[in-house]
């Protein structure tokens, strides 16, 4: 073998032992590398506590997809006493932008545009109003399919939230007592406002997942469950709400009057079971509402009520002990000459009874007795039936009326006092004044809140039982065929009452063409139930009688109530038979 072929043979196996030893060593750095990777990735996903470890890692990416959604509670439910809902809360969607997401030249505009209903150039312009803004309303309260049809183009920053709106299944009939709330839910009047605390419901909270174009990817689960507001019963009685209404209206459109109000309470708890004001509004659309027709004019607004005064100053005067029922007073000539005033009755009665006093709303006659009565005594009676003070049934602006309180009385201020003149009071006020007189002298605490238990209603005599009633009978025969509210007579529910037909102040004085109409009445007469007062202002057709205007009013609506409130009705026998109008006498 030449020396050649013998290096030739011992060259593969220098180059085998390198080979080798390369190897050797890339399997080295290879190892050495996956140790540092696995390293390191260990620190960032394992090992606890490292500076920008998995913990900081899992933090950043939880900042940038993780969100705390609020979940809304909504408002509870307002409802009539017999659990008839007056107020509802509805799931609505409201659209919002975010404008940073969305360029001012995007072509998104024009669509988005027409799907609010809104006009490009608006919309363009709320853009460059809010560019520095990540918040901004697109549409308040959608309808959820319209929402959701607006938000499946995914536009762009264009995002929807679930929200509740109010809702009114009565409308304009229960209006004034239900009120309403504002577009974030606040109450403003009525009820909604009175009690908003308790209505208002308290927000919830839940995690979700989003990307990087906020849509949500998961939902982590609630983290606080919202609570709903407390629900509210009123003692409304939506039936008699309804009658009430529609009565009350046809009453101010037949007579052309300037506006109406009605109260019906229960005599025995004092609960408001109708209360209903013209004009009204409806609170679920307010476009076009005047300022005006919010009032509750039941309670807030103040009058003088006339003669439905004279039969509690008759009560005062009983109280005394020095006149009876059948007290003669004379009237003659039909007129008294009291200061520089002269008081006049449209007839002359002559000498005539204190019942007939009432009973023919005697202006002479009352002005006698009261100028004979110590100057506080009536006044004392008409604080006690709760005049000059608030109801207690916390109403936002009830007014508290005025009953003056003299430390002299002219002749003049005693006798118009006596008939319902220089003082005011509110509707409510007044039908709480005759539910004293409804219910043997006891003054119950008047409310808008169904009373559960109304044996456990507590009440404060204020008159002795034989007084009232004594009014009571003077009060039957105002509706009969001699007196002047013959048109307040329910046949199955003889009812008794006062009319009042009162001057309303003008420029210059009490002018003699404006008239308020009030008639304040109670049924049965035999065993009230209900008390109802009916005022209408300024009637225009050419009636202006309490009598006429305002009296047929309580006669259809305390009828309606009584029947709704299972009273039985007197039965009439027939002349000839035995039999009664409803069947035969058992």
């Amino acid at each position: 073998m030449n020396a050649k072929s013998v290096l030739t043979s011992a060259l593969p196996s220098e180059k085998l032992a390198v080979a080798r030893w390369r190897f050797a060593l890339a399997v080295v750095l290879l190892a050495t590398l996956m140790s540092l990777l696995l390293w390191h990735v260990a620190r960032l996903q394992v090992i606890p506590g490292e500076d920008k470890g998995f913990e900081f890692l899992q933090g950043q990416g939880d900042a940038r997809t993780v969100r705390t959604e609020v979940i809304p509670a909504h408002r509870g439910v307002i409802a009539d006493r017999n659990g008839e809902p007056l107020a509802v809360s509805t799931p609505v969607v409201s659209l919002w932008l975010n404008p940073q997401e969305l360029p001012q030249d995007s072509p998104a505009l024009a669509p988005l545009a027409r799907a609010l209903g809104e006009k490009e150039r608006d919309l363009r312009e709320k853009l460059k109003r809010y560019s520095g803004k990540e918040f901004v309303y697109l549409k308040r309260h959608m309808p959820p399919q319209d929402a959701e049809a607006i938000l499946a183009n995914r536009w762009p920053g264009v995002h929807g939230t679930t929200e509740y709106q109010r809702f009114y299944p009565a409308g304009e009939v229960a209006a004034h007592i239900v009120g309403f709330t504002n577009i974030d839910g606040m109450g403003q009047e009525g009820i909604e406002l009175a009690f908003d605390r308790a209505l208002t419901g308290v927000p919830g909270s839940k995690r979700v997942v989003k990307d990087l174009k906020g849509r949500v990817v998961r939902d982590d689960g609630e983290l606080v469950a919202p609570r709903t507001g407390a629900d509210v019963h009123l003692s409304i009685d939506m039936r008699m709400q309804y009658l009430a209404y529609r009565e009350l209206k046809a009453a101010v459109a037949r007579h052309r009057a300037k506006s109406g109000s009605l109260v019906l309470l229960d005599v025995k708890t004092g609960e408001v079971l109708a209360m209903v004001n013209q004009p009204s509004y409806n609170p679920n659309d307010r476009t076009g509402m005047q300022m005006a027709a919010l009032r509750n004019r039941a309670i807030t607004d103040q009058f003088e009520p006339g003669s439905p005064m004279k039969p509690l100053t008759a009560m005062a005067a009983l109280e005394t002990g020095r006149y009876k029922p059948h007290t003669l007073i004379d009237t003659n000539p039909g007129y008294i000459r009291v200061g520089k005033k002269t008081l006049v009755d449209p007839k002359n009665y002559g000498m005539i009874d204190l019942t007939k006093v009432i009973t023919k709303s005697s202006q002479v006659g009352i002005s006698k007795v009261a100028l004979d009565l110590e100057p506080q005594t009536v006044r004392d009676m008409f604080y006690r039936l709760g005049l000059g003070q608030g109801t207690g049934v916390g109403f936002p602006g009830e007014g508290v009326g005025l009953l003056p309180n003299r430390s002299r009385w002219t002749p003049i201020e005693r006798a118009n006092f006596a008939f319902g003149y220089g003082m005011t009071v509110t509707a409510l006020q007044l039908a709480q004044a005759y539910a004293v007189v409804a219910n043997d002298g006891v003054r119950y605490p008047l409310s808008m809140m169904r009373v559960d238990q109304p044996a456990k209603v507590q009440g404060t005599p204020v008159v002795e039982p034989r007084y009232t009633r004594q009014v009571i009978t003077m009060l039957e025969t105002v509706l009969g065929n001699e007196g002047t509210g013959k048109q307040a007579q329910i046949e199955s529910y003889p009812a008794a009452g006062k009319t009042g037909t009162v001057h309303k102040i003008g420029t210059h004085g009490y002018a003699e063409d404006r008239y308020r109409s009030v008639f304040a009445g109670l049924a049965p007469a035999a065993d009230p139930r209900v008390v109802a007062v009916v005022v209408i202002e300024e009637p225009a057709s050419g009636k202006y009688f309490g009598g006429e205007v305002a009296a047929p009013v309580f006669a259809k609506v305390a009828e309606g109530a009584l029947r709704l409130l299972h009273v039985p009705p007197r039965l009439q026998q027939a002349e000839a038979k035995g039999v009664t109008e409803r069947g035969p006498l058992t």
